[in-house]
């Protein structure tokens, strides 16, 4: 049973009356339903407002493209407004050109993020704030809850050399932040000067994961299949840094990880010896269909959480890293081309916002001194983002 109104419904029952008679842009993706799965778009037109443009994140308006596969403009087929992509060949294309804006009364952003760090939605988000504050255009965001709850938090925060489009900002690798929190914060800290308005949710409270709100889980991206993912997306993400799959490929991405250089016996023996709160390993065979070692047969494990709460998804990544790369030995590579735009910081680093836990895992450090400082960041990024919070 539904428990949660997001801030779309919440805008349908209250407040389109701001929006009639405005020309708006949205930012959207398959995610931006309502109850019925009507789409944002197709509402707007029937609002009493003007459906002026769309914009595309990464992976696109309809969800279809791969990771950091550039995507181009359209023009959307149901309504027959153009289609500007935020998601091109350079970092400069991230953002709204200003004559995109030229005409619009508002621009709107209603996308399900998932509570990790890396994942882009937010910067899009923020980047638009800002394209928008500058072309003095409000810009409103329809809140949607944290798929991971909005209390725990865990990791880092980014340093500022370390910035890229899988992190703008400073936040923790799980942010317990929803869009519409972090889309405040941002205003504030970053100094955007954006007329921001936040459709907040209904009935949505900070201990709730996805499963506890009622609401059905649309796939966000392409590797983003279940709420499962996202669970675990705040550390396995980090294997995008490296030569082990993250089960790209596979109807479990981030769930499975391996290599064809692994065992799959000796990787859970290893990771099952750290004891790590809240999860279980299985060993696992499989075979990519794309990306990494595409056709051909791969060896490690699939992540079960037994307990979500406990269930520490970036230090059990740490772990499965190290253990990867001390089984693989001179197998195991870091990711050394270009990524999310930039090409003189390795990937690892830019995930991990830091180049300490290379450099420890390189050493040899156990899990815990590789996490050294992480609970002082957690601490403070708390306090830091107190202000902003919309939700008990």
């Amino acid at each position: 049973m539904q428990t949660v109104r997001t801030g779309l419904q919440v805008l349908q029952g209250k407040q389109w009356s701001k929006l009639r008679g405005q020309r708006v842009g949205a930012i959207v993706n398959p995610t931006s339903v309502d109850g019925d799965f009507r789409h944002l778009a197709d509402l707007l037109a029937g609002s009493g407002a003007t459906l002026s443009a769309l914009f595309g994140p990464e992976h696109g308006v309809r969800g279809e493209a791969q990771y950091m596969e550039a995507v181009d403009a359209a023009k959307d087929p149901r309504t027959g407004v153009p289609v500007h992509s935020l998601y091109g060949h350079t970092f400069e294309s991230l953002s709204p050109r200003p004559e995109w804006l030229t005409g619009l009364d508002a621009l709107i952003f209603d996308i399900q993020d998932v509570g990790s760090r890396y994942y882009t939605y937010v910067y899009t988000m923020a980047l638009a704030m800002k394209a928008a504050a500058k072309a003095q255009i409000p810009f409103w965001v329809l809140d949607r809850p944290n798929p991971l709850n909005g209390e725990q938090l865990e990791g880092n925060l980014l340093g500022e050399r370390y910035r890229s489009f899988v992190g703008l900002y400073a936040l923790c690798n799980r942010h317990g932040m929803t869009a519409g929190e972090l889309a405040r914060m941002f205003n504030t800290q970053e100094g955007f000067g954006c007329e921001l308005t936040v459709v907040p949710c209904e009935g949505w409270r900070r201990a709730q994961f996805w499963s506890d709100t009622g609401l059905p889980f649309i796939p966000p991206s392409p590797n983003m299949p279940t709420a499962d993912t996202a669970l675990v997306y705040p550390g396995m993400c980090l294997l995008e840094g490296t030569n082990i799959s993250e089960g790209r490929g596979t109807c479990r991405p981030f769930e499975l990880f391996g290599a064809p250089w692994l065992d799959a016996n000796e990787v859970v023996e290893r990771l099952t010896r750290e004891a790590l709160p809240g999860v279980k390993f299985r060993a696992a065979g499989f075979t990519p269909t794309f990306d990494k070692y595409r056709g051909t047969s791969c060896s490690g494990a699939m992540i079960h959480v037994t307990d979500r709460r406990a269930f520490l998804p970036l230090r059990t990544a740490i772990a499965i890293v190290k253990v990867a790369r001390e089984l693989g030995g001179e197998r195991f590579a870091w990711r050394a081309d270009a990524y999310e735009f930039v090409e003189d910081i390795p990937a690892f680093d830019l995930l991990c916002g830091t180049d300490a836990v290379r450099l420890g895992l390189e050493a040899g450090q156990p899990v815990e001194r590789l996490m050294a400082g992480f609970a002082a960041d957690e601490a403070r990024f708390r306090e830091q983002r107190a202000q902003h919070l919309l939700y008990e």
